[in-house]
């Protein structure tokens, strides 16, 4: 305030005065408060700045980790896929060397030039190379000169099997081979040279637009030295017949998911393993897989008056209608006994039987006799074979005749034979008998025929014991034969 102004204000009345200088003190708290809401403004837009620098600068550092972040996983993610691509290479490889040791030499090359880039591979240039060279060197088997032989359950125990004076100790005796044998035989073949074949590979089938087939003989190739042959098992059921006799009582899925055998011992104890030819030529071919062509293995024919393979899967076992006195005796030690879960049990363990390669093939529903059966009869028997086995099995386009009778003599069948044509009708391709002799085979244009040498032991005991050895040409029988035998009666 200057000289003038003091002086003015000094002339006023103290009233006045006060005024004055109130109205004064207002005007500088205003001048403050303006002043002060200035500073804040300004350091409020100086907080924003900062945050929006900050901001920038985080979202600047953020997006910089998140790039790396981003390309750190398309690196994972690149190593990955290399890593998966180098284990599916190392697989086909590996199921290309495992074609080789089939034989199967055009689907070891397949799977090599399905391997991305093959053609700029070195290494797998030579091995296509390697395999076609190795192809080059076998030789076209004789399809007619292709045996087959076949067997019926194994005996575990032969002391249970081959002790006692009845009919059914005779059958044992005869129609059975323990499993000691059957290993014999089996590593005795291999070390021959013997490898096994399916059934199916004897021919190249076409099937026309309504359905009918037609056959050809297929071209085996196999290294020079090697022969060919056909294996088969009859009524792998697990018959009431045959409990405490020691022999399986069903087949079951092991731990490993494979097919394997249950066996009861004396006390009542269910133990599992390989006790019977599945498991046991499984087993077998697993640790020889140069034994099977292209991973062959034989052809299952089953009945079903009993069921299948161990499981009461009969309609007669869910109705409790026409039971015979031995099924009577088991539903009556069987009260919780469900047909359906055995049905679907049954079902399972065919899958997992035919997962490891064998065929399945009917050997008529009721065990009957084909030749001396009538027409009547045959149709009644494949109802029911059609009906109660093939649907657990995945039905079946062979059939596999038992008592060793045919539908004819030696002569090819024609359609004017009814039984034959009837077959026809209800898809059997295939037919297979019992003949000793080495080679039986028919391949006419709408079906296949082949003889079976049964390897049981009627046919062990006469090879060793009888006038003629039928079987010199697979095995030496007098080193097969079982100790356990001590006779086996004549047919």
């Amino acid at each position: 305030m200057g000289n003038d102004q003091r002086r003015n204000l000094e002339q006023l009345d103290p009233k006045q005065r006060r005024r004055i200088e109130k109205r004064r003190r207002e005007r500088r708290k205003q001048r403050r408060r303006r002043a002060m809401m200035l500073r804040a403004a300004t350091l409020g837009v100086l907080i924003l700045i900062l945050i929006g620098c900050i901001a920038g600068v985080a979202f600047g550092v953020k997006k910089g980790m998140t790039k790396k972040q981003e390309a750190k996983a398309e690196k994972e993610q690149q190593i990955q896929a290399e890593e998966a691509e180098n284990d599916k290479r190392q697989k086909l490889i590996k199921d290309a060397e495992l074609a080789t040791v089939g034989y199967d030499y055009d689907k070891a090359v397949e799977l090599l030039k399905s391997i991305e880039n093959y053609d700029k591979d070195a290494d797998i240039i030579a091995k296509i190379a390697a395999y076609e060279a190795a192809k080059s060197t076998l030789k076209s088997v004789n399809i007619d000169q292709v045996t087959h032989v076949f067997y019926h359950s194994l005996v575990v125990e032969p002391e249970k099997a081959f002790t006692g004076n009845d009919s059914a100790t005779a059958g044992f005796c005869q129609w059975m081979t323990t499993v000691d044998e059957f290993n014999a035989i089996t590593q005795q073949m291999y070390d021959n040279g013997y490898v096994l074949v399916r059934l199916h590979d004897l021919v190249n089938q076409t099937t026309d637009d309504d359905g009918t087939v037609h056959f050809t003989k297929a071209k085996i190739l196999l290294p020079e030295g090697k022969k060919p042959f056909v294996l088969s098992l009859d009524d792998l059921s697990y018959y009431h017949s045959y409990d405490g006799r020691g022999i399986a009582s069903k087949m079951v899925i092991g731990e490993d998911g494979k097919p394997t055998c249950e066996y009861i011992q004396d006390d009542g104890t269910v133990v599992t393993g390989a006790y019977d030819c599945i498991p046991l030529m499984n087993e077998f071919l697993e640790e020889h897989p140069d034994g099977a062509y292209r991973g062959a293995r034989g052809t299952v024919a089953l009945t079903g008056y009993n069921g299948i393979l161990g499981y009461r899967t009969d309609i007669a076992y869910k109705t409790k209608e026409n039971l015979a006195e031995d099924q009577q005796k088991w539903m009556a030690e069987n009260p919780d006994f469900d047909w359906d879960k055995e049905v679907a049990e049954a079902t399972k363990v065919a899958d997992a039987i035919k997962e490891t390669g064998w065929d399945f093939a009917s050997h008529t529903w009721g065990h009957i006799r084909i030749g001396d059966s009538s027409l009547e009869t045959i149709k009644a028997d494949t109802e029911k074979w059609q009906s109660y086995v093939a649907p657990l099995v995945g039905g079946s386009d062979t059939v596999i005749f038992a008592h060793g009778q045919d539908l004819a003599d030696w002569h090819d069948y024609t359609m004017e034979n009814e039984k034959f044509a009837y077959f026809k009708s209800q898809g059997f391709n295939f037919y297979c008998n019992v003949d000793s002799s080495q080679y039986f085979l028919q391949i006419r244009d709408n079906y296949l025929r082949q003889g079976r040498r049964n390897l049981d032991g009627y046919r062990l005991w006469n090879d060793v014991h009888g006038e003629k050895n039928r079987t010199s040409d697979l095995f030496d029988a007098a080193t097969v034969l079982d100790k356990k035998r001590t006779d086996v009666p004549s047919l």
